[in-house]
């Protein structure tokens, strides 16, 4: 690899946040997806401690739901662009298997988060 693709790809990377390359080496992926989890771990105890401070009560849990239900309604159509390539370009079938496998899981997170959103609405509490 020339050292003018290597600073293209940088240069890219820092343009945009989500941009990564495709692994051919399976200990490259594996790594990726273990620092991917790593890090979502080391957030998780972030937010975790958040959560406990700042959701006294249902209404203040539903906007986080809001925000996460948006996020995975994104995501799940990008996968849904990835499934329709996948099929156009007739990849793997294992490949078109999951994808199409993973775009169900996440509609079907999608109307979980709807409803779990929806139970935060309570009636006025008496006292």
């Amino acid at each position: 690899m020339s050292v003018r693709r290597t600073l293209k790809q940088a240069l890219a990377a820092l343009a945009s946040p989500g941009w990564s390359r495709a692994h051919t080496d399976p200990e490259q992926l594996h790594q990726v997806l273990a620092e991917q989890t790593a890090a979502a771990n080391r957030a998780a105890a972030h937010h975790a401690t958040g959560a406990a401070q700042l959701n006294v009560d249902e209404l203040h849990v539903q906007p986080g739901l809001l925000e996460v239900r948006r996020s995975v309604l994104t995501d799940v159509h990008y996968l849904e662009g990835l499934l329709i390539g996948a099929r156009h370009r007739s990849l793997d079938t294992e490949l078109i298997e999951r994808l199409a496998a993973a775009v169900d899981t996440g509609h079907e997170l999608t109307v979980l988060l709807a409803d779990a959103t929806r139970t935060t609405i309570t009636a006025p509490r008496t006292s």
